[in-house]
């Protein structure tokens, strides 16, 4: 009960100060406060912790790029996602991270409250498998006036997946103006080297029927079309400053066909149609108190390939003549509501009362596909049912700055209450069911028997291919709920010196208590010179996806099918292997920096490192044939290894006038290296629990650098935008780690022969805009204009095609036309 007590104390203290005179200005309540620091007089330049700034309108107005994911792989220094393909639900929201870390260890805020997350989580061939994260592509990219990155970890400030850094979306609140822009642009297709005979793309190689009047069995030059329409448009409410701020978006994307090898042919980017609305409202109720609303609704309808099905390869049906790719569709909601008030009392002291709900809806359906153990009688589409998260967090936060204690003081307290639902719906029956030979669902495998392929003599896989649904064994529905109480402060000790702690509490029903905190300063050396430096010990706790997520699911890799079992962390069969129950990741973060500002010229460069212990990951298959589960493999999340992460972060940026033109440059850049320590196997087998090739999908998740280049230009009626990004190395593991390894010699030769070694490349934009008249703006461009692709590898790659998900993107050059338009 004492954890309650606390939150009494605190809507105690609102009263006491609610009491007190009132005398400041409403405006007083407009000042701005940036991530990362509770003081509204801190600002980027001054601040102890490394903090990207960028202003959507700029970005969003000077590159091709659709979705907030990709607007920020190219000018955050250490943000990094992914396109995939063949990666069940990963097709349809990227996993996205910063510093190399897992998506979930980035906090997402929206205006400063904490966010919700994707009830996906990340299996298969992806980065970030084994977790889930924030899907920011839900977030329509004209409703956001800038975006705060905090790279550097912030547990003790904000709670859980605060590890990496923190990302703040701050929503639009302009007035008395109409913004938009409608865009359209196509990926080429001709991708460089030389392909197979029969790969896509090659004339009457495959049927596929994703639109824009796509003729079937032809090779087409462009593909992946695209249109999207966005309207921004603010009004103000009442006389004393209140506004209201709405935005549209509708996007409709066609999927990108790219080289697959012979039995995997479906590979490429996924199709969407999405609907996104949002609004942010904020309205005076008196001097010193405002009500704030934000929140938005998006919907996506996608579509993307699962892996090929050949006859002979795979039981074909007659429906299927020669084969054919199941496509696996879902319908994605995302409901989000916040709400408040924040008032500054005559004290000084500011208080800010709120409460946060959102809701990820992930529903799947897959076409094209057949139960083959239903022989000549099976559908081909199923409802295949799918998962949901949902997230209420109550938020108390007080704040004041002393302008007498030092050389200034702020002081911040409060406390949060959250709460979480995931949940499990099943789909129909024929989506997961296996069926004897008389076509009835199969309850007793002792006495009921599955029809076998007449080619491989197997017994038939039930379920529907592609992507089986989850059956009624499948549902859960699993609550927790924590609290957590923080405080927070900065003393400017003197005109040079900066120091900030802040220590945060938190109790978890499912887990118990943690005890976070961090020590941050910023030394003023000179005018133009700062050095700043943090350490922190930080946390994650297990999301409810990884405590509670299960399923069934065939594996296709060189070796043929696998049935699998993903079996739940609280479940008797993950407790027979030994697994143990999941508890709190736990990180220790320190950075160390330098700021420089001779007047054109700014630089800021900060190393870091980030060591987390009981890492939270996806093991490697166990054999489960003798549980008589009708399955040959089991497979868990665990607190399975320890990490050490060090880089440096580099953003070096210059602007000039000369005249009525501007000039800007800016050069960004990471350099991450990643150690795997202690793998935690107990008596497991080691190779099996989390071996080699588990371990390059997590350490290619934090790639050993980025560096990107940005120059602009703009004169009166003409801009011009041309940027470099250089993607390095990546090396990844295939499928060759599954044969025998007496085959290749030794373990070090097969190590050796999966490799896929992914050289580094450089990607270059280019734009050109034309201001048509005072309300329009024509712009064309391309990204990778070039026609860049990575290094084509043998066929063994995860994924099924050319290429695995590495950071360029496997798509090729896309080419755009956008018309603005401001009323």
């Amino acid at each position: 009960m004492k954890k309650y007590s606390l939150l009494l104390l605190l809507f105690n203290l609102t009263c006491l100060f609610a009491q007190e005179k009132k005398t400041s200005e409403a405006q007083e309540l407009k000042e701005v406060q940036i991530v990362g620091s509770r003081n509204t007089k801190r600002t980027v330049v001054n601040s102890a912790v490394p903090i990207d700034v960028i202003n959507v309108k700029d970005v969003t107005t000077q590159s091709g790029k659709l979705e907030i994911n990709e607007l920020l792989q190219y000018v955050a220094p250490s943000f990094n996602a992914n396109k995939q393909s063949g990666s069940d639900g990963a097709d349809h929201v990227d996993p996205a991270s910063l510093r190399g870390m897992g998506p979930d260890q980035t906090l997402v805020l929206i205006n400063g409250k904490r966010r919700h997350q994707s009830s996906l989580i990340n299996l298969f061939g992806t980065k970030g498998r084994g977790n889930t994260g924030t899907d920011l592509n839900a977030i329509p990219a004209s409703a956001i006036k800038r975006i705060e990155i905090l790279r550097d970890g912030a547990a003790a400030q904000y709670g859980s997946d605060a590890i990496a850094g923190v990302i703040n979306i701050v929503l639009n609140d302009n007035i008395d103006q109409v913004t938009g822009a409608i865009t359209y642009g196509a990926y080429n297709t001709n991708a460089q080297g030389e392909f197979d005979p029969g790969t896509a793309n090659i004339k009457n190689n495959f049927l596929n029927e994703t639109g824009f009047g796509n003729t079937l069995g032809q090779k087409r030059n462009f593909d992946g079309q695209s249109i999207k329409i966005a309207a921004n448009y603010g009004v103000a409410v009442g006389k004393k400053g209140g506004i209201a701020n709405f935005t549209a978006e509708y996007l409709n994307k066609e999927k990108t066909l790219r080289p697959g090898f012979d039995f995997r042919k479906g590979f490429g980017e996924a199709a969407i149609q999405g609907l996104n609305l949002f609004g942010n409202l904020i309205l005076p109720i008196s001097d010193k108190s405002e009500f704030y609303a934000f929140g938005g609704r998006n919907f996506r309808d996608t579509d993307a390939y699962a892996f090929t099905r050949n006859d002979g390869e795979r039981v074909v049906e007659s429906i299927y003549p020669g084969g054919y790719t199941p496509r696996i569709t879902s319908e994605i909601v995302d409901n989000s509501i916040a709400a408040g008030i924040r008032t500054k009392y005559a004290s000084g002291w500011k208080m800010d009362l709120s409460n946060t709900f959102g809701k990820n809806l992930f529903h799947y359906f897959i076409k094209g596909t057949l139960n083959a153990s239903l022989v000549g009688n099976s559908p081909t589409e199923f409802n295949a049912g799918g998962h949901s998260l949902s997230q209420n967090t109550t938020n108390l936060d007080f704040s004041k700055n002393y302008d007498s204690v030092l050389n200034g003081m702020n002081l911040a307290f409060g406390a949060e209450f959250r709460t979480e639902q995931f949940s499990i719906f099943a789909g129909e029956e024929g989506s997961y069911a296996t069926y004897d030979t008389a076509g009835r669902p199969i309850t007793n495998p002792a006495t009921q028997t599955a029809p076998t392929d007449p080619i491989s003599g197997e017994l038939r896989p039930g379920g529907s291919q592609g992507f089986p649904g989850y059956s009624p064994a499948n549902e859960v529905k699993k609550n927790r709920n924590n609290v957590s109480l923080y405080t927070d402060a900065e003393f400017d000790v003197t005109d040079k010196l900066l120091v900030s702690t802040a220590v945060r509490f938190e109790n978890y029903s499912d887990f118990g208590s943690t005890l976070n905190g961090k020590l941050a300063a910023r030394l003023k050396a000179t005018d133009n010179i700062n050095f700043r430096g943090s350490l922190s010990t930080g946390f994650r706790a297990p999301s409810l996806a990884q405590v509670y997520y299960n399923l069934r699911f065939t594996n296709f890799s060189s070796g043929g099918a696998t049935e699998v079992i993903l079996s739940s962390n609280d479940s008797p069969v993950t407790q027979a292997f030994g697994i143990n129950k999941l508890n709190e990741e736990k990180a220790v973060n320190g950075s160390l920096g330098v700021t420089a500002s001779f007047g054109a010229f700014t630089a800021t460069v900060d190393g870091y490192f980030i060591n987390v212990k009981d890492r939270i990951v996806l093991t490697g298959y166990f054999d489960a044939s003798a549980l008589n589960l009708g399955v040959s493999a089991a497979q868990f999340f665990t607190n399975g290894v320890d990490t050490k992460t060090a880089g440096v972060d580099v953003v070096l940026a210059w602007k000039k006038k000369f005249g009525d033109s501007n000039f800007a440059a800016t050069l960004v850049g990471n350099i991450n290296h990643m150690t795997i320590g202690d793998v935690k196997n107990g008596t497991l087998d080691k190779e099996t629990f989390f071996g080699e090739r588990e371990k390059a999908f997590l350490l290619a998740s934090a790639p050993a650098n980025k560096f990107g280049l940005n120059l602009n230009y703009d004169k009166k009626w003409f801009n011009a935008g041309l940027a470099f990004t250089r993607f390095s190395k990546v090396e990844l593991l295939d499928y060759q780690m599954y044969e025998d390894v007496a085959d290749y010699g030794s373990f070090a030769d097969q190590i050796k022969a999966a490799t896929d070694t992914y050289s580094a490349k450089i990607v270059t934009d280019l734009t050109l805009g034309f201001k048509l008249n005072k309300s329009s703006k024509l712009s064309i461009g391309a990204n990778n204009l070039f026609n860049i692709y990575p290094d084509q590898q043998d066929d063994w790659v995860e994924a099924g095609g050319y290429w695995d998900a590495v950071q360029m993107g496997f798509s090729g050059a896309y080419y755009y036309a956008r018309l603005g338009f401001t009323f």
